[in-house]
């Protein structure tokens, strides 16, 4: 782990239950923090971080703030092998502008061959986020403390209802960015003339697998004409 802020602070989550710290309070502090200063924060009160990242539309926003906060984090990329190649390009471009060590998460390779000689995102769209995204990602998950995640409360009616902080499945998750509206992300983006998402422009505000993704506004693009509204990870 490499990270800026080393030193811990005299608050520590960790003292209240060595096995189950308190959401509530971690809550109750964070809230009052502005992003920069939860990424920063968040060195002091844990040792054991994941970060991971889509590299969608929204991706940079989060990025950025670790950079401009000097945080030096690994980033977990989830390659299910069915991206756009927009999304594999970009995610090459800001590794290169925030120097980014980048780590590929990738699927059992024969799931994976199953999955395309099935069309599961066709048949099965579940199974197919469960070989391809939730079994190679809970393996990396279940070794770490705290999930670091850029989910967004205003991108969907399940996400609006969350906190800064829950626990899943005995991992931590911690969303950064989670109170930060879209005008204000956008605003950030535009200030720090930031790259956007190829896709974007052409409509896509959300961005995930190439044959489960259309254009639409916000999340209502992906999985289009199902009742699948999230792939798995985040429920």
């Amino acid at each position: 782990m490499l990270a800026a802020v080393k030193n811990k602070s005299s608050y520590n989550p960790l003292s209240v239950s060595l096995k189950k710290p308190d959401l509530k309070i971690l809550n109750e502090k964070y809230i009052k923090l502005s992003p920069e200063e939860r990424i920063k924060e968040i060195y002091n009160d844990f040792d054991d971080i994941l970060l991971s990242s889509s590299f969608g539309t929204t991706a940079v926003f989060q990025l950025y703030l670790f950079y401009k906060a000097g945080i030096k984090q690994p980033v977990h990329f989830i390659d299910t092998s069915y991206h756009f190649q927009e999304t594999l390009d970009y995610k090459e471009k800001l590794t290169k502008l925030f120097a980014l060590e980048v780590i590929d998460i990738i699927p059992d390779k024969e799931q994976n061959n199953f999955s395309k000689l099935g069309e599961l995102w066709r048949y099965d769209p579940d199974k197919c986020c469960q070989i391809n995204k939730i079994e190679p990602f809970e393996k990396i998950r279940d070794q770490h403390e705290v999930w670091v995640s850029g989910l967004m409360n205003w991108q969907s009616s399940h996400r609006e209802r969350l906190e800064i902080f829950e626990e899943k499945k005995g991992v931590i998750k911690f969303y950064p960015i989670l109170d930060v509206t879209e005008a204000e992300a956008l605003q950030c983006i535009e200030e720090n003339n930031l790259p956007i998402h190829p896709l974007k422009p052409l409509g896509y505000e959300s961005i995930g697998c190439k044959h489960c993704t259309l254009k639409g506004k916000k999340r209502k693009g992906r999985w289009a004409q199902t009742v699948k509204t999230e792939c798995g990870l985040h429920l």
